[in-house]
């Protein structure tokens, strides 16, 4: 009898032991290039999806003194819809006259504004940036990969983003993003200079699946060669609406005003500090 217990307990010790090892196994860690590959080839799925999405940005940007006191600003509320083709369009509801005092806006700037600042890092793109694995770390207590991003040679004409992007560890899409964009454009000759300032871009996730951009941050100087300016600026990604479809859309699992009924979403968000 106690041979028999003794064995069985043999048994059942080595049975643990290979469970315990299965599932170490399964949780182990992807490498870093599996994980870049797996979150680019998500980030290209994305920028295809948000393309269906309508959503209003609303933007607000000031410059402030060496007290800290507003001096100029640029306001901006545009909703971004389809026309009656199926055809993207951008409508300005909101744009009180800009009264910015020591810079001036650009098409470049507002390129920036639409393209860079929510960054998206997809397999299309991902070869002209070196991507760097810095490491685990959560974003507002969602488990993250952390990467460096820069790019590799800049091409003129073309945009680029560099800085550390976070990857959530289980649907390998980027939910934060902290950089700038480059290059600088200066032509002292000409005494023209077009600097960038860095930026923080949050995202949320949308309808359980995707997670979209919904604020961005700036708070920096730029050091222009006739004196710092200081910018504050915030921009808002809200009403994000799949076209074709009624949904509502959760954020901190409180409906947003206007929302057609339909399927909710699990309200995950990122806070925003």
């Amino acid at each position: 009898m106690l041979g028999s217990i003794l064995f069985g307990a043999v048994v059942f010790m080595a049975a643990q032991g290979t469970v315990c090892a299965q599932s170490g196994a399964a949780e182990a860690t992807p490498s870093p290039d599996e994980i870049i590959r797996k979150f680019a080839a998500k980030e290209l799925e994305f920028r295809k999806a948000r393309e269906n999405y309508t959503y209003t940005q609303i933007l607000k940007m000031e410059e402030l003194d060496s007290s800290g006191a507003p001096e100029g600003k640029w306001e901006e509320t545009t909703d971004v819809t389809f026309g009656p083709n199926k055809q993207r369009m951008e409508h300005v509801t909101h744009a009180p006259p800009i009264s910015l005092v020591h810079i001036t806006l650009d098409p470049q700037d507002l390129q920036d504004l639409r393209d860079v600042q929510p960054f998206v890092l997809t397999s299309e793109d991902i070869g002209k940036y070196d991507v760097e694995y810095l490491g685990k770390q959560n974003v507002d207590e969602i488990p993250c990969y952390q990467f460096s991003v820069k790019p590799k040679k800049l091409v003129k004409g073309e945009r680029y983003f560099q800085g550390t992007i976070w990857v959530d560890d289980r649907d390998f899409q980027i939910v934060k993003t902290f950089g700038k964009n480059v290059p600088d454009l200066v032509k002292l000759k000409k005494g023209q200079q077009n600097l960038f300032p860095r930026f923080t871009t949050w995202r949320e996730q949308i309808d359980g699946k995707y997670w979209f951009p919904t604020y961005t941050k700036v708070d920096d100087n730029l050091h222009f060669e006739m004196g710092d300016v200081h910018i504050r600026q915030v921009v808002k990604y809200e009403n994000y609406r799949r076209f074709g479809s009624k949904s509502r859309i959760l954020f901190e699992r409180e409906e947003v005003k206007g929302a057609d009924d339909g399927p909710k979403n699990d309200g995950q968000k990122n806070d925003k500090k």
